[in-house]
């Protein structure tokens, strides 16, 4: 028998109360700030609003002159009331909490510890989002709050679960750190490999991990090596109709990001006239890049007949048998193309956005095949421990937070305690 078992069974063998949310707990609901007011010049206090709550910290906004009662603190529990109703732990400095955020923390630790309110609160939220109405943006409401009942197993009971509970997130949190510091190796050799010297190009020596001379290397304008195009506004208009389901997806900005395709959140367009949109119509190592909004987003396509360009994404063809799609797309992600050229032809423009001119303008390295190979096939060994869901370390990470919440949801289901009448 474990020990948080005998401590069940020694303390509370029969059940534990539930007591209401608010009874045991103080919540705080965010200032309904004017957002005339806010300021990225850092000055004020971080403002927390629910793009926030995941990441633990806000680099946004600032803001000055908010009541002191609105203050939150590092180690704050803070859950956000639209949308999927996420939980995160506040990471960062003081910060003022804005409306639609709120912080909840317990009354009395002798009673319901902050650490085994943590662990609770995310199963709750969860259940309330899945139980409200879908196709609509979800609100959690007061009276949703107020509803919430709490198991308050004795204290020692809850100090166990915390402990093993802790020890979970504490494995999955040196994951993520150790994953945090694989991305920045893996950025600092693809910007050593993909920074060239006129008329040089470079591979890196794996068994000294220092790069190697390794040929000639030209630069090619993209329009003089690539048919690049986008989805007309007309072609949009008149010829696409888009659906919830289906088998031909249109590509959207959204399902372009960090090199690969997301396909979460996709649009199908099975019912559109075909006839009007053939040259919207993407091949296997047709690149993607987003021009509108998030800019320089790049990915590949995998797969024929199964997608089509939607607004707002260019599409990047290569017609010289000499230049790999792949290398390109590294490229493409290097401070060296982002700062030395991307960033410069936007500046020109008054709206974050590129034209198909400009893109048509980047200038690219065009180093032997061989050496374009070598380097994607590092770069791919890179990619695939720091990004691959299926065998990398986001892999390991969704593994020990599935483990996680399965061994929190057992251990947070308690038999409830009857009252005598």
């Amino acid at each position: 028998m474990s020990n948080l078992e005998e401590l069940i069974e020694k303390l509370c063998p029969d059940g534990v109360e539930y007591e209401s949310l608010i009874d045991l707990c103080d919540v705080l609901y965010g200032f309904p700030c004017d957002a005339s007011k806010f300021n990225d010049d850092m000055i004020g206090l971080p403002l927390v609003r629910i793009r926030d709550v995941l990441e633990g910290k806000s680099d946004t906004y600032t803001i000055e002159s908010v009541p002191e009662e609105y203050k939150i603190h590092s180690g704050d529990l803070l859950v956000g009331m639209d949308g999927n109703f996420h939980v995160g732990i506040w990471k960062d400095i003081e910060a003022i909490l804005c409306q639609r955020v709120c912080r909840i923390s317990s009354k009395d630790n002798e009673v319901l510890l902050d650490g085994f309110l943590n662990h609770l609160i995310e199963p709750i939220m969860k259940k309330i989002e899945l139980g409200k109405q879908s196709g609509t943006v979800k609100h959690l409401l007061a009276k949703d709050i107020k509803a919430i009942k709490l198991p308050v197993p004795p204290l020692e009971v809850q100090r166990e679960i915390v402990r093993i509970l802790d020890n979970f997130t504490f494995l999955t949190a040196e994951l993520a750190a150790e994953l945090a510091a694989r991305q920045k190796q893996y950025e600092y050799y693809r910007d050593l490999l993909l920074t060239f010297k006129p008329n040089e190009s470079t591979i890196l020596n794996e068994r000294t991990n220092e790069l190697e001379l390794s040929g000639a290397i030209h630069w090619m304008k993209l329009g003089d090596i690539a048919d690049i195009t986008k989805l007309a506004g007309f072609e949009f208009t008149n010829y696409v109709q888009y659906s919830n389901n289906g088998s031909i997806i249109a590509l959207r900005g959204l399902n372009v990001k960090n090199g690969s395709l997301i396909l979460n959140d996709v649009k199908y367009i099975d019912h559109s006239d075909f006839s009007k949109l053939n040259r919207s119509k993407l091949f296997v190592d047709d690149m993607l890049f987003t021009y509108v909004g998030t800019v320089g987003q790049v990915a590949l396509v995998d797969k024929n007949d199964k997608y089509y360009l939607a607004p707002n994404v260019a599409r990047i063809r290569f017609n010289d048998c000499n230049v790999k799609a792949k290398f390109v797309l590294y490229y493409f992600q290097s401070n060296q193309f982002v700062n030395g050229q991307m960033n410069r032809l936007m500046a020109e423009s008054s709206m974050k956005n590129l034209t198909m001119e400009k893109i048509r303008k980047f200038i690219i390295p065009v180093p032997p095949l061989e050496v374009q190979q070598r380097i994607v096939d590092i770069l791919d060994r890179f990619d695939a421990l720091c990004n691959d869901i299926t065998s990398g370390l986001p892999a390991e990470i969704e593994m020990r937070q599935k483990q996680y919440e399965y061994y929190r949801d057992k251990l947070l289901t308690f038999k409830e305690l009857k009252k005598e009448a």
